[in-house]
């Protein structure tokens, strides 16, 4: 087996950086913004929807611009410079939160911050091709997702130790969180500087006299060339479904926890324990990649994910909270990097930036759908338990299209 090399390990750190952002989006910052909307009177049921609208809301934004936008990239010496870009106003925004006191107010900063965050992911995803070979790619996505769970708790420690002892420091809830969204933003800005400093884009297409123009013309070109490859097609329509349901249940975990009254300690630690727990599972996922075909994986994945949904209708307690953390964790990072990897090996690498914006309108772009209609769901029923068992369904989706497209692509092997 060869060594990581250093392109693949600063392609990595990204990973351990941008996670930091993600861990505190899910855990803390939902915590403190229920803080925020409690003191100027905002219902839990309307602070649970609210944050789910906020949500939706970035990922219906990136899914408009990533495709546009990625395409572009695809354009020689584009990719870093607007990588670099979305870094910058996720970072700075991450930063700005700290000094946002009203609860609208910091909605609008997140949202900016979020779609800097989603925009980087839709290029650093479609780099894969330029930093490894297509032998490795299982191996290298689970590397990423593996050390970003384990390296995101590195900052996350640092953050819960302030929030949580604000008390004993001296300092206020405000402060403690301006804190803890400085040290994530350094964190994640720190992670990134390698990548920038290596990265050269190897697969590209030559520039054109009317950039703009031809960007369009390409990206109409990739949707019916994506319609025309069943297995692409059936892939994404797969992928939009089941991704759309992980990503809702890490968006809103702890607001659904806080919704249902958990502390937030225990919260925080179950959500730790997640991280801690997918960083094995998502190695073990890439050695099994290996030995297994990757379609079966990712059947065994979203299979597991449907009996997590449903175990979620039912939580009503603390204990069951951890326990619905520790099976997240087991299969969190296997479902999301051999998505990547997969789609990675059938899609042309010299268009990867625009169908990796694609990508991304099927999955975390997509994923306005699922946040939605938990909040909608709760509102309408009373019932937060109700609103999470939509997810369900969404699974069953996702399980169909996929088998679909893998056997698409057995028949186009064939």
């Amino acid at each position: 087996m060869h060594k990581t090399t250093k392109q693949e390990r600063n392609w990595i750190l990204y990973d351990v950086g941008n996670s930091a952002y993600t861990m505190l989006v899910t855990t803390i910052m939902p915590i403190y913004f229920n803080y925020i909307a409690s003191q100027q009177n905002v219902s839990a049921e309307d602070y649970f929807a609210y944050w789910g609208y906020a949500a939706s809301i970035v990922t219906l934004i990136v899914a408009i611009l990533g495709p546009i936008v990625g395409t572009f990239t695809d354009n020689k010496n584009c990719k870093k410079p607007i990588f670099m870009a979305s870094l910058f106003i996720g970072s700075v925004c991450c930063v700005a939160l700290g000094f946002t006191k009203y609860w609208l107010a910091f909605l609008v900063v997140y949202i900016i911050s979020k779609i800097g965050y989603a925009s980087s992911l839709i290029f650093y995803d479609s780099m894969l091709p330029d930093i490894t070979t297509p032998d490795r790619m299982d191996r290298i996505s689970t590397s990423g997702y593996a050390w970003g769970y384990i390296g995101s708790c590195i900052p996350f420690v640092a953050c819960l130790g302030i929030v949580l002892g604000k008390d004993a420091i001296g300092i206020s809830m405000e402060m403690a969180m301006m804190l803890s969204f400085l040290i994530t933003a350094v964190w994640w800005v720190g992670m990134t500087v390698p990548l920038l400093r290596s990265y050269q884009q190897k697969y590209y297409v030559e520039c054109q006299e009317h950039a703009v123009r031809e960007t369009f013309r390409r990206l109409g070109s990739t949707l019916a060339n994506a319609r025309k490859h069943s297995k692409i097609f059936w892939f994404l329509v797969a992928f939009f479904f089941y991704i759309d349901g992980v990503y809702t249940i890490i968006d809103m975990a702890t607001s659904y926890g806080q919704a249902l009254g958990l502390k937030s300690e225990g919260l925080l630690l179950a959500l730790l324990l997640t991280q801690i727990v997918a960083f094995p599972c998502a190695i073990i996922f890439g050695k099994l990649a290996q030995r297994y075909a990757a379609e079966n994986l990712i059947t065994v994945c979203i299979l597991a994910y449907l009996g997590i949904a449903v175990f979620a209708i039912f939580l009503t307690n603390l204990v069951e909270f951890w326990i619905l953390a520790v099976l997240v964790g087991m299969f969190q990072g296997g479902i999301q990097a051999l998505s990547r990897s997969y789609f990675t090996k059938i899609i042309p690498p010299e268009q990867s930036g625009e169908f990796f914006g694609i990508y991304d309108i099927c999955g975390k772009g997509a994923a306005f759908l699922g946040t939605t209609l938990v909040g909608l769901v709760s509102q309408l029923t009373g019932s937060i338990n109700k609103g999470i068992s939509v997810l369900s369904l969404l699974f069953l989706l996702g399980l169909f299209f996929f088998r679909k497209a893998a056997a698409s692509a057995k028949k186009e092997q064939a």
